[in-house]
């Protein structure tokens, strides 16, 4: 039977939380509350946060597109601080992922890259009757059992930095990172 507890707490993290991250924020918040209004809280921030900035322009214009919201959005840089009390942490690339264990190695369980758990995630039953938030919890468990299993590369758990890039960048961003928000949405689809 699902109770009402507190949100389940997932931060994304780029580099200057300008980009890759608020994307992914702005589309999982999106696209869970949706769902389940007012189960999940998705936050951003940056290992070389571009502090006070604003989305980049074009990825606001993704953000707006693919149905989520790019307005009011504020760069920060990652803390222990920002990392306690985090129940997911998405990475956005392998070196993001090593940045944050080196600031709260105890979120080793909870912290993946967003592709690989969209990799991962598919492959894991839960309890439809549990709340939001414990059966987030069982999932990451089953898929850091999983990770050994299905082992990935860079090109596979990493998403391309499009900062000041071409266009094409931007793209191949986009191409990477949605395909990986979206299996995470329809995961919890399943549940609903």
């Amino acid at each position: 039977m699902r109770t009402t507890t507190e949100p389940f707490r997932i931060l994304t993290v780029c580099t200057g939380n300008i980009c890759r991250s608020p994307m992914a924020e702005r589309l999982l918040q999106s696209g869970l509350d949706q769902m389940a209004p007012g189960e999940f809280e998705v936050t951003s921030a940056g290992t070389g946060a571009l502090v006070g900035s604003g989305i980049e322009p074009h990825v606001a214009g993704f953000v707006n597109i693919f149905g989520g919201n790019s307005e009011d959005f504020t760069s920060r840089q990652l803390t222990a601080d920002i990392l306690q009390g985090q129940d997911l942490v998405l990475a956005l690339t392998r070196g993001h992922r090593s940045k944050i264990m080196e600031l709260a190695p105890g979120l080793l369980r909870r912290t993946f890259t967003l592709r690989e758990l969209a990799r991962l995630l598919p492959l894991v039953d839960a309890d439809p009757e549990a709340a939001a938030a414990d059966r987030w919890k069982a999932a990451m468990s089953r898929a850091l059992r999983l990770r050994s299993a299905h082992p990935a590369g860079p090109k596979e758990d990493d998403v391309v930095d499009p900062y000041r890039r071409s266009d094409d960048v931007y793209q191949q961003m986009v191409r990477e990172l949605t395909p990986a928000v979206e299996e995470l949405l329809a995961w919890e689809r399943r549940y609903r």
